[in-house]
């Protein structure tokens, strides 16, 4: 018997016991956690971390040293954003915009400030529906009045969300409301696009050797400009995958793999490199992009902030 054969047979059996003395609703929720594909609200660990990380060698020599010290709080704090979606209510949205809800007509388009966009749509529809490009407008102030103040904590502190903000705009999925798949009999895909496919190919093929920061002239445009880029890609990501599954059965598609101790089901790695030749190099220009907004976001708000001294900062947080 082949090893993908052994874990189902005991994940089966498994569930057979436990059906015995477990509410049928526990046993379904226990054998989700096993069998679905592992599932991610952003990049993932992996994939924030080197975004922040690879940032910090974009900026300008007056920026490069305090961040540099400090690369290993931005890259290990990148993830805090999704941490704190699990204890506050308001921290979802930030993380996507649903363009798919609003878009109806190519010629669409929403208004990119705050203000106006309440006005048309309420703001309880645009919570509902996703606001990471404002809410990376209020972090951006916010990392612009930490320069002008020159507090170090809170310098690290929303640079680093703010990077996590700005990749997950990069993300295609987080610009489409069948986010995960769910519409299209794709759950997982999420995951398999923006952590699967890095984790197996960022470090070993990726280029991260990227031009040097941008001082962004509306950094409101920029953004927006990478919203509607992701929103145009999310379909290719769906219909790619979509396309390739149809032609290899579930047990090349999947395999199990160990993961602290977990047994998970996840993408194989031979479909994921398929998907990942298929998709033509668009995990890597998206992650090479997300890198450069990050840091052009940074060094735009410390040249708006008067280009403050950074060079006898010293942080708490290390």
């Amino acid at each position: 018997m082949g090893m993908r054969k052994k874990i189902r047979y005991c994940l089966c059996k498994w569930a057979n016991g436990l059906s015995r003395w477990l509410n049928p609703l526990v046993l379904v929720f226990l054998l989700i956690i096993f069998i679905l594909p592992l599932k991610s609200g952003s990049w993932g660990f992996f994939g924030h971390r080197h975004i922040n990380y690879h940032a910090v060698f974009l900026l300008p020599p007056a920026m490069i040293s305090f961040y540099k010290i400090n690369i290993r709080y931005l890259a290990d704090h990148a993830v805090d954003p999704d941490k704190r979606r699990y204890a506050i209510a308001e921290e979802a949205p930030r993380h996507y915009i649903d363009m798919d809800h609003y878009l109806q007509d190519p010629k669409d388009s929403l208004p990119k400030k705050w203000d106006d966009a309440v006005l048309l749509f309420s703001a309880d529809t645009l919570n509902a529906h996703g606001i990471a490009p404002w809410w990376i407008m209020v972090m951006q102030a916010r990392l612009k009045k930490a320069f002008r103040e020159c507090n170090a904590d809170a310098i690290l502190k929303i640079s680093a969300d703010l990077g996590h903000y700005i990749a997950d705009v990069h993300v295609p999925l987080h610009a489409s409301s069948n986010h995960n798949g769910q519409k299209t009999d794709q759950l997982g895909i999420h995951g398999f696009w923006e952590s699967r496919l890095p984790e197996l190919y960022a470090e070993k093929q990726y280029d991260f050797i990227i031009g040097p920061a941008a001082y962004l002239n509306s950094p409101l445009h920029f953004i927006w400009d990478r919203v509607y880029e992701s929103a145009a890609a999310a379909d290719t990501v769906l219909k790619v995958e979509k396309k390739i599954s149809k032609a290899y059965p579930m047990d090349f598609r999947f395999a199990y793999e160990s993961r602290n101790g977990v047994v998970l089901r996840q993408y194989a790695a031979q479909y994921a490199g398929i998907y990942h030749r298929k998709l033509n190099g668009m995990v890597e220009r998206r992650m090479r992009d997300a890198i450069h907004g990050v840091a052009s976001f940074w060094f735009t708000a410390w040249v708006d902030a008067g280009q403050p001294d950074l060079s006898q900062l010293r942080s708490s947080l290390n």
